[in-house]
């Protein structure tokens, strides 16, 4: 990025449309937006508004994704843009969170619980034209469970009897999972036990189809990373087409004419920017070139709450934030140093001068209320006691202890709390760490890797249920980016799994939850709701508890 520019270069950005951080130096965008109406040429029209004369939706996107295959991803800024090229079985209500019809109209469950038999609409079409089937459905859900493809995320379709087995390659023939076509429009799925949020499991990426044609055109059913999520070349289903994908500037996609329900989409076009400075993106909302921000920065919230009140939106989320350890390796594999750190915050005083009472500080894993269930377990804010398990283990006043990297996230929020984990750390029990802000996409790779000692992470609720936070930390689950593993944890996860009465799994799950806490292969920091600037020109906006918009029944007016 450029430090500075020339005055031509200047004039231009100030006098057109401004473009994409991608394509122009920020300190030239920044004193267009100071310079503004004082730069003596005659203003025109900002993309924004120009987005609501054509139906162009501008969003900001929070990162660069990782890949567009919907069986890949496990990032929530990837997951809003597959929801618009593809869909599912399931869809959630915006307004209820709950699972409604999407590609099949209906369903039918057995009386006891374990089979439930989806009718599919026959105007299910891929952007290509050929008809959705069931057998595309029977396909992909055998894609996602290869052994070879090794997707972290396979375990949401586990509740399928014999999907577990198969994907872990203890079974061969995917004829004896629980996946039955019964006719082109007839999908049947056979449980392992009986899931009663099922329907809110189906509406997640990975129970998404794909274009059987398409994928085996450009290489193996269980390759990843090939060239059919190119623009030009995807075929889905969804009320959108991947029209463009510029690395690190934008991804664009267009109404699918297709589409089962393309008489009631009303956006021509949605263009994805991967902003991950929050900052950034607040500038360019506040110089029109987005209608819609992923974030907001924390320091201007006050501002938005004072003077636009209308631009701004709070809507409730179930997520949680939190410092991974990696136990896999010294010297966080010592259960009593993770101990010690995770009790050596002041989480009140983090939330309160860090975001300033946006999000609430976090002593457990699942977010509150997150299906009808709260944590009544949590690690207490204790310097003292922090300080004796730091001697138990075996580094009295930090003494011993190497410097620790951490890796986290680019925004505003990710940095300076961490500045002030590391005061308190230093301050109170001796320990010095270092800050090393990563891209989101480099910062998950590390993770998934295991390549990091601490860092910054955060996890979205697929479904609200709290098996959806808990099932990440048992034993070898493909989002247990810690490493850890318990025994007892694992039986009471499973054992709730078993469990069809919600007041005895709600007892399970806390219990569960006390053990994982107990040995601390995670520090909970806050939870987060989500804060973003948005258009009044934007209607017919919604967001679901899980972060995701239907944008298919989105439009801009004036």
């Amino acid at each position: 990025m450029l430090k500075d520019a020339h005055h031509n270069a200047l004039f231009e950005a100030v006098c057109t449309p401004l473009a994409w951080l991608g394509a122009r130096p920020l300190a030239v965008l920044a004193a267009a937006v100071l310079l503004g109406l004082h730069s003596g040429c005659a203003r025109r029209e900002t993309p924004a508004e120009a987005g609501i004369r054509t139906q162009t939706l501008l969003v900001g996107n929070g990162a660069e994704p990782a890949d567009l295959d919907p069986q890949s991803m496990s990032v929530l800024m990837d997951s809003q843009i597959a929801y618009t090229l593809f869909e599912g079985l399931t869809k959630l209500d915006p307004k209820t969170s709950e699972p409604v019809p999407a590609l099949a109209e209906n369903w039918d469950v057995s009386p006891d619980g374990r089979v439930y038999t989806f009718h599919l609409r026959p105007d299910g079409r891929w952007s290509n034209g050929d008809p959705v089937t069931a057998t595309d459905f029977a396909y992909s859900f055998r894609r996602i469970l290869s052994p070879n493809f090794a997707s972290i995320y396979s375990y949401m379709l586990w509740p399928i009897k014999g999907a577990e087995a198969y994907n872990a390659g203890r079974l061969t023939d995917f004829s004896q999972v629980g996946v039955r076509v019964m006719g082109p429009r007839k999908l049947q799925v056979t449980l392992e036990r009986p899931t009663p949020y099922l329907p809110a499991l189906a509406t997640h990426t990975t129970w998404l189809p794909v274009h059987r044609a398409t994928i085996e055109k450009f290489g193996r059913m269980d390759e990843k990373g090939t060239k059919w999520t190119l623009p030009g070349n995807l075929v889905g289903n969804g009320a959108f087409t991947l029209a463009e994908w510029v690395p690190n500037s934008r991804i664009a996609v267009v109404k699918n004419p297709l589409y089962r329900d393309a008489a009631h989409t009303r956006l021509n076009r949605i263009e994805f920017y991967p902003i991950e400075k929050p900052e950034i993106e607040d500038l360019n909302f506040r110089s029109g070139q987005l209608h819609v921000t992923y974030g907001l920065p924390i320091a201007r919230i006050s501002s938005y709450r004072e003077h636009s009140p209308a631009d701004m939106r709070v809507d409730p989320e179930l997520s949680s934030f939190y410092l991974f350890f990696n136990v896999t390796r010294p010297p966080l594999d010592n259960m009593k140093l993770r101990l010690a750190l995770a009790h050596a915050l002041d989480r009140d005083a983090l939330s309160r001068d860090i975001t300033k009472g946006a999000y609430p500080p976090a002593r457990c894993l699942t977010a509150p209320g997150c299906g009808g269930y709260t944590c009544r377990t949590g690690i207490t804010d204790d310097f003292a006691l922090a300080r004796q398990l730091l001697a138990e283990a075996g580094y009295p006043g930090g003494r011993g202890l190497p410097e620790i990297e951490v890796q986290c996230f680019q925004s505003d929020v990710a940095t300076h709390m961490m500045e002030a984990i590391q005061a308190m750390w230093r301050k109170e029990l001796g320990v010095r760490i270092t800050i090393a802000q990563l891209e989101t996409k480099t910062l998950y790779a590390n993770q998934q890797s295991k390549n990091y000692s601490i860092a910054f992470s955060g996890w979205i609720a697929d479904y609200a249920d709290p098996s959806t936070f808990l099932g990440t930390m048992v034993t070898g689950n493909g989002n247990n980016y810690a490493g850890w593993g318990n025994r007892e944890y694992d039986r009471l996860i499973g054992e709730a799994a078993d469990t069809s009465d919600n007041a005895a799994r709600f007892e399970l799950f806390q219990r569960a939850e006390a053990v994982m806490l107990g040995e601390a292969p995670l520090v909970p920091l806050f939870f987060q709701p989500q804060v973003y600037a948005i258009s009044p020109a934007v209607r017919g906006w919604t967001t679901t508890l899980v972060g995701f918009h239907a944008f298919e029944r989105v439009w801009l007016e004036k």
